[in-house]
């Protein structure tokens, strides 16, 4: 019987954020299952929207033998701290040491994940899981469509294969794409070769939406040039928030022969370059913002959906900045509501204050993002919850969720869901857990960017996009970079980074 080792580790790391991921973030999971070892994580990792679950279902498909080791993975946020990086790497590398004789292994990665010592977190992982299994094991791992793909992780894993949808819909679908890819491996007995190539411009997460244009086109052309000569192909637009070499968007390719993989990789990054005016839309100020959306939903039968693109927990964002919410109550927005707010204290106080009760509170803001504070008011308790709920809608996929002690607060003609734990708003159960009914609403405001799409989509009116303070920039130019490589833009049609000579001699 084929024996595989699996296991998963993803972070999403904006090194610009408040807030690191410990290993506590990692056991709970945030919005991802909280962590499982072993024989659990063939339990966990069913029949929900993740890489890992869609490989364990096409590998007992194909009748192998699967050995788990450790699966988890954590909220975006600042850098993975050393402790909890090396805790978990340690746990996967040592069941991977402990199965006996393998076949492959599979491993369900982000792709953009900084750590306080690494500035590659994958390409570490797949290079200590290369030294275990030897040169001629196949590694395949599966990759957000984030991933700041490094030279290291094609070098050390024998294909590498990201999403194609964002949102993220098809992370179960990639990790059976993986399986297939490996199923080729193992009937061939040979390595495909390898093209990768590194794109020119950063391009901001907004615009990365492959419901839209340009990335929908770009996608559709990626998937037609995909063939037996070319069995993997992909393309992965980068999280341009990760302050190192190798932030950006790349594509990487798998070919029959050397000029295989070359031709279809270089197609598809001419594509994308072509692309690059059309990488950019409208951003709109809190208050343009909800002024437009009170104007729409005077005639609108459906929701107007903003989202509070700048505090995107999903991003690295802390889920907890005001300005939104700020600009709701200032504009007498009704019929509005908004979250996830993550404040834990506030929770408490709602929950300690019952619903019904009038409860005064310094809300949200403690992030320290600049330009944000506590928003200092008097709210309504009207809803009370523990925060857990399954999440069925397409980004969640049927998960578990577990906001902690939460509650629907009220001011004015504005509900605010506020949470124990963070968790980007992405399924409409996020409000239905605390009363609100999503489709009942003039305004709802998302701390997201782009995955509420995929369940809020077809309840909406009409998508607006505002930049309130937040950890997460809607125009990438905009962060304060020091340790790019020399000539990447900034933004699409931006300007090159420029290296200070202190970075440059600093980086080596």
């Amino acid at each position: 019987m084929t024996r595989i080792a699996v296991g998963g580790f993803l972070h999403e790391t904006n090194t610009f954020a408040p807030t690191k991921a410990t290993y506590a973030d990692f056991v709970h999971g945030g919005g991802w299952p909280s962590m499982a070892h072993g024989g659990d994580i063939l339990k966990t990792m069913r029949n929900i929207n993740v890489g890992l679950a869609g490989f364990v279902g096409a590998a007992e498909a194909r009748g192998w033998e699967l050995v788990p080791t450790v699966a988890c993975g954590a909220s975006p946020s600042a850098h993975v701290t050393e402790d909890a990086y090396e805790r978990v790497v340690k746990m996967m590398v040592d069941g991977i040491a402990a199965a006996g004789p393998l076949d492959a292994v599979y491993l369900d990665l982000h792709g953009a994940m900084v750590s306080e010592h690494l500035d590659d977190g994958e390409g570490e992982i797949l290079a200590r899981v290369r030294r275990l299994i030897g040169k001629d094991v196949p590694l395949v791992a599966s990759l957000d469509l984030h991933a700041n793909v490094t030279p290291e992780m094609v070098e050390y894993a024998d294909a590498l294969i990201a999403y194609r949808t964002y949102p993220h819909v098809d992370m179960a679908d990639t990790g059976r794409a993986a399986a297939e890819h490996l199923a080729l491996l193992l009937q061939s007995g040979q390595k495909f070769a390898k093209a990768f190539r590194q794109l020119p411009f950063l391009i901001p997460i907004s615009w990365q939406c492959t419901n839209d244009q340009p990335t929908k086109g770009i996608y559709e052309k990626l998937a037609a040039l995909q063939d037996d000569a070319v069995p993997t192909l992909s393309f992965a637009p980068g999280f341009p928030a990760a302050d190192f070499a190798h932030c950006g968007p790349s594509v990487f390719a798998y070919g029959r022969t050397q000029a295989d993989a070359d031709a279809a990789a270089d197609t598809i990054a001419r594509v994308i370059v072509g692309h690059e005016n059309d990488f950019d839309g409208r951003i709109f100020t809190p208050d343009e913002g909800v002024l437009h959306a009170m104007e729409l939903a005077k005639t609108a039968s459906r929701p107007v959906i903003i989202a509070d693109t700048q505090d995107n927990p999903g991003a690295g964002g802390d889920s907890d900045t005001t300005g939104m919410l700020r600009a709701l109550v200032r504009n007498n927005a009704q019929r509005a509501a908004t979250g996830v707010i993550y404040d834990p204290a506030s929770a408490q106080t709602a929950h300690a204050a019952g619903v019904g009760a009038t409860v005064t509170l310094a809300l949200g803001g403690k992030s320290g993002i600049p330009g944000d504070a506590p928003y200092q008011e008097t709210f309504v308790v009207e809803r009370l919850s523990d925060g857990k709920f399954v999440a069925p809608g397409p980004y969640y996929g049927g998960r578990d969720m577990d906001m902690g002690p939460s509650a629907c607060l009220r001011i004015g003609g504005v509900r605010v869901v506020v949470s124990s734990h963070k968790a980007q708003l992405a399924d409409q159960a996020m409000y239905r857990d605390v009363g609100i009914e999503p489709t009942e609403q003039a305004i709802l405001v998302n701390k997201s960017s782009v995955h509420f799409r995929a369940d809020f989509e077809p309840i909406a009116e009409k998508l607006l996009i505002c930049a309130a303070p937040g950890a997460m920039p809607a125009d990438t130019a905009a962060l304060p970079w020091t340790r790019l490589r020399a000539g990447i833009r900034l933004k699409p049609n931006g300007p090159a980074f420029a290296p200070s000579r202190s970075t440059s001699s600093a980086t080596g």
